[in-house]
């Protein structure tokens, strides 16, 4: 069992999931051949090298080697414990995992990801049902004014918190979350700042936006002020759940949406989001109250790499198209400015205009490099001002790491601002040449061996066709390889075998500890396996007979090396036993021959 979970309930979950789909909830994958293909969500890359077998139930991702399967992908994407994979799976997959009591000792063991996410889904109903009951009614009558509609409040599971200080605090009582649990999910806050004075609920009297993680887990939540007050939005504070430049508003609801488009609309708060989905614009993210970051480009990458990012024309929205452009380009996303007219944001701009003008807003939105170089940078008029933006743009160049697209920038701005562009150009290389040089990566583990090629060789044949274990068992040539894991490896095969279970690879394989054999392995299991079945039988013998004349050579070697010394040492005892010893090898290699 691994934990609480019976492994039977495990092996059912791994048989009835299809590791293509699972995948394609957060890559966009195309058909490759016998595989699929995809940008890895674990790096940033141009050219498709994340690779789905359909047929191995595994991935593995040629550029930055992340490899396994279906839990691993999981609990690598979403930083899950291997219990909280194999439960998010089951509940796709309709595995039901038998419960029983858990003892004091499991429930202590039972994460505070876990907790945090019980609590919020339990808050979240009695957020709903408040806001359907009388003391909701002021709450209903905002929506109404708003223009939103039923099926976007059902979809995005809007609530009301009551104007009171402990009615959440009372109920999550009732359902046994502690007052300790609730503060740090969030729900409720410590009076005066003193747990040992008892809490209150944070959120009171307000509007509630339930912020979903992109699997659909509620993570945090948002409380917006009805009619006049400050501060008129409040938000979870982070938690074990919750990083706001982690996360995207509304985007486990529209994901589908922007996968069917091809592109994403971009918007900074809750009802910007909720305002256009109930236009019928689904197709729309948004951040968190906060600037937009790296994680959550590279988050939102899996689904599209075209977005239109909706700008204020103020400088405050100047300023965070420019931010917004660095992350755009850096996470190879191809993004256009939306610049809306003055006095309008999303929200108002597709009540009062209506979603056909917003949607030819979007249309004819410019490639959000040329509105920054002909908009912000472009056009100032002075030679000071000039000077000051050249001296931004040429800081902001060298923060780009495509030479292609640096040097297709560097062209349109000296068109832009009328300056020689090898004097551009000149500029760039000098200050490249007085930026520190980028940090070696790290990722690779000091010192890790690389796998013998034949025994490698050896175990990829077993994975492949596992009808060969038997005569590997009967070789005993197990024993004599030299690489640890691979040794390993082949006696969990081997031990399958003989239990009557039908080896399961990826599982084998996403076992081993991350370096160059598994590595290796992975990226050998996603081609197509070169072991005919005519040939396999003599592939097989030819193998075993290498490994054996290796491992007998290595044994002769250090025999020879003991032999010496015991010569010099005097030891004439310990030689004659040492050369008997390497007598009766040679004789054993000969009959083995």
């Amino acid at each position: 069992m691994k934990g609480s979970i019976p492994e039977d309930s495990i092996e059912e979950i791994r048989r009835r999931t299809d590791i293509v789909s699972l995948i394609g909830e957060y890559v966009t994958l195309r058909k490759a051949g016998r595989n699929f293909l995809g940008l890895c969500p674990f790096h940033q890359e141009k050219t498709p090298s994340f690779t789905v077998s359909p047929e191995k139930q595994m991935f593995y991702c040629f550029g930055c080697s992340e490899g396994g399967n279906a839990l691993t992908f999981l609990m690598k994407l979403n930083s899950l414990t291997f219990p909280e994979a194999v439960r998010h799976l089951a509940g796709k997959v309709g595995v039901v995992i038998p419960e029983r009591a858990a003892s004091r000792e499991e429930k202590e063991r039972r994460t505070l990801r876990e907790q945090i996410r019980q609590a919020n889904e339990l808050a979240a109903g009695f957020f709903s049902s408040a806001l359907r009951s009388p003391a909701g009614e002021e709450a209903r009558e905002y929506l109404r004014k708003r223009g939103i509609e039923e099926a976007a409040v059902r979809t995005f599971r809007l609530g009301f918190a009551p104007d009171g200080w402990s009615q959440l605090l009372d109920f999550l009582g009732k359902k046994g979350i502690s007052p300790r649990l609730a503060e740090q999910a969030g729900l409720v806050v410590p009076r005066a700042g003193q747990p040992e004075r008892g809490y209150y609920d944070r959120f009171r009297g307000r509007l509630i936006i339930p912020i979903e993680d992109v699997d659909g887990h509620i993570i945090a939540f948002g409380g917006r002020v009805i009619g006049a007050g400050e501060p008129k939005y409040m938000n979870s504070p982070e938690s074990a759940v919750y990083t706001k430049g982690n996360n995207l508003y509304g985007l486990s609801r529209t994901r589908e949406a922007i996968r069917e488009k091809g592109f994403a609309i971009l918007v900074e708060g809750y009802f910007d989001l909720i305002a256009l989905w109930n236009a019928g614009m689904a197709n729309v993210v948004a951040t968190l109250g906060t600037a937009l970051t790296r994680n959550q480009v590279d988050l939102l990458r899996r689904y599209t790499t075209r977005v239109a990012a909706v700008f204020d024309p103020d400088e405050a929205g100047r300023k965070a198209l420019a931010k917004s452009l660095e992350l755009f380009l850096f996470g190879n996303i191809h993004a256009r400015a939306v610049i809306l007219p003055d006095g309008y944001d999303p929200d108002d701009f597709v009540r009062r205009q209506g979603r056909e003008r917003l949607e030819e807003l979007v249309a004819q939105a410019q490639p959000m490099v040329d509105y920054y170089i002909e908009r912000i940078i472009g056009g100032r008029g002075t030679l000071e001002e000039d000077r000051d933006k050249l001296r931004e743009a040429v800081s902001f160049i060298c923060r780009m790491e495509d030479a292609v697209g640096r040097n297709l920038f560097i062209k349109k701005l000296a068109e832009t601002l009328n300056v020689d562009q090898e004097v551009l150009k000149a500029e760039v290389r000098r200050s490249l040449s007085n930026s520190p040089a980028p940090p070696a990566d790290q990722r690779r583990r000091k010192g890790a061996v690389e796998p013998d090629p034949v025994e490698l060789s050896l175990i990829h044949m077993i994975l492949e066709r596992p009808a060969l274990i038997g005569k590997v068992a009967q070789s005993g040539v197990l024993q004599c390889l030299l690489t640890e894991e691979l040794k390993l490896l082949g006696e969990k095969l081997l031990a399958a075998a003989e239990s009557e279970e039908t080896p399961d690879p990826s599982s084998l394989v996403g076992g081993l500890a991350e370096g160059p054999v598994r590595e290796k392995i992975l990226a050998l299991l996603m081609g197509e396996s070169p072991y005919r079945e005519e040939w396999a039988d003599r592939l097989l013998a030819d193998t075993i007979r290498k490994i054996y004349r290796k491992w007998y050579r290595e044994r002769h070697r250090v025999l020879r090396r003991q032999i010496v010394k015991a010569e010099e040492d005097g030891n004439d005892e310990l030689c004659a036993r040492l050369i008997r010893e390497k007598e009766r090898l040679t004789q054993e290699e000969k009959r083995l021959a």
